[in-house]
């Protein structure tokens, strides 16, 4: 995984860059004429995302291979088309046209009977061009050397999320956070749904805001959000919500008392994502805007997303 930096760094030049994709991170096991996709968290999404099967008709070799899903709107991936795909474990053939999914593929980790782990970045983005894998539903942007700073304005002037270095001689370490370092456009947050606020006026039954929490030594208030929500959002939220309803505060230490007298608390087990703008001192996140759940990510794993100085 990447670590969050703030900036790029001095060393741009011992780097290869790349465009961050806003989509879900997912690993695919290719061997015996079938693919098995597995999320961060472990979880097998492979059902979800049918005509990914495809991969294992480009490759004659068993390989294992990490990349991102991701669903286009106006050529771009957006994290929220992508939603209507993620929550659905056997999508009918009407929601795979309508909401089409490619695989963009940027490491190869293991080919046949050889481990590439231990090879550096470059050797494994050779090798995984020379797959020939590049073409629909399975792509392999391009990824460019010591031009961090080129390819981080691109990606600005695209809209885009951001970039990720990865130094020239790194190997792939799996469960660890760096040498990888990501430098976002917009600053994104994995939040806790640990309970929520009832709304006013047309949404006086309904949720109005989520209350929000990230760990560190226990579950801490980190706000709430109320914006960002469709219609079909909030009816999904108070659906999954209802059976997670607990008495007991789950903040330690307590939430604001303006906003524990009023929540309604649930267990801590949904994890979303929010846009915001930054942290207030207080580590309350400041107009947060709701980007939808998380399934591919475990709520123990969700802390303050912290950009190295």
């Amino acid at each position: 995984m990447a670590l969050l930096r703030r900036s790029l760094p001095p060393d741009q030049q011992e780097y290869g860059w790349e465009l961050k994709w806003d989509g879900v991170r997912a690993v695919a096991y290719v061997q015996g004429g079938s693919v098995r996709l597995m999320s961060r968290n472990d979880k097998d999404i492979t059902r979800s995302y049918p005509e990914l099967a495809a991969l294992a008709r480009m490759l004659r070799r068993p390989a294992i291979l990490d990349g991102e899903i991701v669903a286009l709107r106006g050529g771009r991936p957006s994290f929220a088309t992508l939603q209507s795909r993620m929550h659905v474990q056997r999508p009918g053939a009407r929601l795979v046209r309508a909401v089409p999914v490619q695989y963009y593929l940027f490491d190869l980790l293991h080919l046949g009977e050889e481990s590439l782990l231990s090879r550096p970045y470059t050797e494994r983005r050779d090798r995984l061009d020379e797959l020939g894998v590049d073409r629909p539903p399975v792509r392999v942007p391009p990824w460019w050397r010591g031009e961090g700073e080129t390819v981080s304005s691109v990606g600005l002037a695209q809209g885009l999320e951001g970039v990720v270095g990865k130094p020239l001689a790194s190997p792939y370490l799996p469960g660890r956070r760096g040498p990888w370092i990501k430098v976002k456009n917009v600053r994104h947050q994995e939040v806790v749904v640990a309970g929520w606020l009832p709304g006013a006026g047309r949404r006086v039954d309904t949720v109005g805001s989520l209350v929000l929490g990230v760990h560190d030594d226990g579950l801490r208030y980190a706000g709430s959000v109320g914006t960002g929500f469709t219609e079909a959002d909030l009816r999904d939220l108070a659906a999954r919500l209802a059976p997670l309803a607990r008495d007991e505060e789950p903040f330690d230490p307590p939430a604001p008392r303006d906003v524990a007298r009023r929540a309604r608390w649930v267990r801590p087990t949904l994890v979303g994502e929010v846009a915001f703008a930054e942290w207030t001192p207080d580590g309350v996140l400041r107009h947060p805007s709701w980007r939808g759940l998380r399934p591919d990510k475990r709520p123990e794993d969700v802390h303050r997303e912290e950009p190295a100085r």
